[in-house]
């Protein structure tokens, strides 16, 4: 364990806060490496170089940490993705950087795709936050939508991004499957042809 002068000069909360992110580092590399069965008080407290004591000043149990595992890389990709999307106001294009955008960080660290997307199918945390993110990903698409075409028709907005929020999460499992081979250029094409035909 590290020596008491690590926090030196480091106020309380600032400790705190800089504990919290070791913890979610050290959870991050244990889930997405080991699964679910890795994650342990104990394992994440020793990745994470810390007394398990400062474990609970930050989490009541793994369940919430892995939460805020999750949330940490959904806010990532949230960035990512609203970059991306914001590049154009070509909706074809927008679409292009959206997908290519999600594609390109879930496998660029595997372990932000079994987080977001493999182990959220099955895990009930991982889930629930599934859940709550595909919301948010259909929300950023209809203020994107509403911004750029006003004057759109309301149920067809709504039901592109539904679809929109629903197909990505979908195709992420798949591409990170591999079922849909290696070249993501041609798995983007496909999918902006389906979701805009015309």
């Amino acid at each position: 364990m590290p020596s008491a002068t690590r926090w030196a000069g480091v106020s309380p909360a600032d400790r705190q806060a800089e504990r919290r992110a070791l913890l979610i580092r050290a959870a991050f590399a244990l889930f997405g490496e080991g699964g679910e069965a890795a994650l342990s008080v104990r394992s994440v407290c020793r990745a994470a170089e810390l007394n398990t004591r400062y474990f609970y000043e930050s989490f009541t149990d793994t369940d919430a940490l892995l939460g805020a595992v999750y949330d940490e890389v959904a806010v990532e990709l949230g960035a990512i993705l609203t970059a991306a999307m914001a590049s154009t106001r070509d909706e074809r294009v927008r679409l292009r950087a959206g997908i290519r955008a999600v594609l390109d960080f879930s496998s660029a660290d595997p372990r932000r795709g079994k987080i977001l997307f493999t182990e959220a199918r099955t895990n009930p945390v991982l889930a629930a936050r599934r859940t709550i993110a595909q919301d948010h990903v259909r929300e950023l698409v209809l203020d994107e939508q509403r911004r750029t075409a006003p004057e759109s028709d309301r149920v067809a907005t709504e039901v592109g991004a539904a679809m929109y929020a629903g197909a990505m999460a979908e195709l992420a499992q798949q591409w990170l499957a591999g079922t849909l081979g290696d070249d993501v250029d041609a798995v983007v094409a496909y999918a902006v042809r389906l979701l805009l035909p015309n």
